[in-house]
């Protein structure tokens, strides 16, 4: 059974998390040169992948005694916090072009550009970390992949429009105070516990 609440809480936190991140740049960059519902296929299936390994990873993390669980992804949040908050710009990273705007060859390059852009990726090292503390990884699959499509859709359509309303610094801080207070939440349950 789908806990809405774990659900909405992962998609809140990975949603912010990623909007920062340079997949959100490059999803503005390919949508602006090939059409957006191919870009979005692939970009959505390379998260999906992302994701269901992030969760399995996490999964296996419950295993481990719940003291040393919420510890571990108590100062993994922080980590994370941490890496938002002493973050710097990062450049936009040069999207080669297809050749032509087939389906495949679209959908191609924006799986390729995820796939490698994304892999142990903070999004998806907090994916495990959720999954680990919730023990839940149906709902937490669903938030994550939700929040990073979320992120991939606004980035393909409409990130000029977003960026130019709200400053990228400010989603950054929003995501950087949601993980620090996860990872004194979790902290303090390790201690507690």
């Amino acid at each position: 059974m789908i806990s809405i609440t774990v659900t909405a809480l992962v998609f809140g936190v990975i949603f912010l998390a990623e909007l920062p991140d340079k997949t959100a740049l490059a999803g503005l960059v390919l949508g602006t040169r090939y059409r957006a519902s191919y870009v979005f296929a692939g970009v959505a299936a390379a998260f999906a992948l992302h994701v269901a390994l992030a969760v399995a990873a996490g999964s296996v993390l419950t295993l481990l005694p719940q003291q040393i669980v919420h510890a571990l992804t108590g100062v993994l949040f922080l980590g994370g916090a941490a890496v938002l908050l002493l973050k710097k710009g990062e450049d936009e990273e040069e999207v080669r072009r297809p050749e032509n705007q087939t389906f495949w060859k679209v959908a191609g390059a924006g799986f390729m550009l995820i796939l490698v852009a994304e892999f142990g990726d903070l999004t998806q090292i907090m994916t495990a970390n959720l999954a680990a503390r919730y023990d839940d990884p149906l709902s937490v699959g669903l938030g994550a992949v939700l929040g990073l499509w979320a992120v991939a859709g606004l980035g393909i359509v409409g990130g000029k429009a977003l960026m130019k309303r709200v400053p990228l610094a400010l989603i950054t801080k929003i995501a950087a105070l949601l993980m620090l207070a996860l990872g004194v939440w979790s902290l303090w349950e390790a201690v507690a516990g």
